[in-house]
């Protein structure tokens, strides 16, 4: 089954929980004690309807304070899709959370209050997913119940968040816009009688006619190299598989591979999936792969197809998304985590910090704190694999580890 992965955005109270909530209501994903759990706690804050954002709202604090602190994933499923929603805070000093939820999501709903219309966080959850490459995007204009489902305040919020367009590097965006009212349901799960002027379809449709195949980055295999398979039987003696997940694009039998960072050339022969042998593996495969030629290959090493390497290089620029409460500066160093890779990379000076908002950038920045977002240069102990984000998202990202403490304390996208 396919699974499509979600994440939200919104600012607080524009009904990102609330409409979560009301997918799982609908979509009868919600198990008979929680939607107990919801009566009565709705019931208790004096409320004559279902408060859906207490589906989602997980920690004290969120309940308490109606708003969503951390990345809370939650699942579920039609018979078309399974689906994980990233519900990801609004706020702006959670703006390391929201970047942390929409990386590895394939779409994104951006919420709007009807009575607000697009505001300044608005921009900055834009940015995001554009930063991101969220190919698609469905802006959810909320609360049109108390607008009186009027389709000139949709048409006016609808050409404000369009002059945004104009400011955006990734052209490939899919904007969809649907007039909602999570609350009470209208064009959520399906489409609504209040809004006869909408011609389109409901969330829930949108999503489920997505083609996961358009979503990702195609056409570009790479296989990070996790294990190296050496069966201790007589019936697999001679047997040397090199275990990993497959990104990217397609790998078959018979593929001309080149294996890096030795640049040793051969041909795949074989290729497993547990003991079932396959022509070709897809995209997000998890496989054993076998080559005609004995190499030395070792956990971390890469295998690409031999007329489409990926750039190699001891140095990167990339977009950092700064997440710990000690600054970045140059000359810190870090551990760089690129996918099953690990290198020792050095700050070599921050070009400049970005503003979300789309305000502009700063060329003075010497120093990157809490959920700063900024273009730096990095040299590495020992050269990287890797492809620009906007070319394939998995291989142009990485994390960034503290050597003494072990935290992770930022999110980087090679440029």
């Amino acid at each position: 089954m396919n699974v499509l992965k979600i994440a939200t955005a919104g600012s607080v109270d524009d009904g990102k929980s609330t409409l979560i909530g009301r997918l799982l209501y609908d979509t009868k994903s919600l198990t008979t004690d929680k939607l107990q759990s919801i009566k009565s706690k709705s019931e208790q804050l004096g409320y004559d309807y279902l408060d859906f954002s207490l589906a989602t709202d997980g920690l004290v604090a969120e309940r308490e304070q109606g708003i969503t602190i951390d990345v809370a994933h939650i699942y579920f499923s039609t018979p078309n899709k399974s689906y994980i929603i990233a519900d990801t805070p609004g706020h702006i000093e959670y703006t390391r959370n929201m970047v942390t939820g929409a990386s590895t999501s394939q779409a994104s709903i951006i919420l709007i209050d009807a009575r607000k219309g697009v505001i300044e966080q608005t921009y900055r959850h834009f940015f995001i997913n554009n930063l991101l490459r969220i190919k698609e995007v469905v802006v959810a204009i909320n609360k049109m119940d108390l607008v009186d489902f009027s389709e000139n305040v949709f048409n006016a919020i609808k050409a404000d968040f369009e002059k945004l367009l104009a400011k955006r590097d990734y052209k490939d965006q899919k904007i969809t816009f649907i007039p909602i009212s999570a609350l009470n349901g209208d064009n959520v799960v399906s489409t609504s009688r209040k809004t006869p002027w909408y011609k389109g379809q409901s969330v829930l449709e949108h999503l489920e006619s997505l083609d996961n195949g358009d979503i990702y980055n195609a056409g570009t295999p790479r296989f990070p190299v996790q294990y190296i398979i050496r069966p201790k039987t007589e019936d697999f003696h001679d047997f040397r598989g090199y275990a990993g997940k497959i990104y990217g694009g397609d790998l078959s039998v018979g593929d001309q591979v080149i294996v890096l960072p030795s640049n040793t050339t051969s041909k795949i022969k074989e290729i497993y999936v547990y003991d079932q042998k396959y022509q070709t593996a897809s995209r997000r495969s998890s496989v054993t792969i076998t080559l005609e030629d004995d190499i030395n290959i070792s956990r971390g090493d890469m295998i690409v197809k031999a007329n489409d390497k990926p750039t190699i290089d001891k140095q990167c620029n990339a977009i950092i998304s700064w997440m710990d409460t000690q600054p970045l500066q140059a000359d810190n160093k870090y551990i760089i985590q690129h996918g099953v890779n690990k290198v020792l990379g050095k700050v070599e000076n921050i070009t400049h910090k970005i503003s979300p908002d789309y305000s502009g950038i700063d060329t003075s920045a010497s120093l990157l704190h809490l959920n700063d977002i900024a273009l730096v240069n990095f040299k590495f102990n020992k050269p990287l694999y890797y492809d620009a984000f906007k070319k394939h998202r998995t291989n142009g990202s990485f994390i960034l580890i503290d050597s003494l403490s072990n935290n992770t304390v930022g999110a980087g996208f090679i440029q």
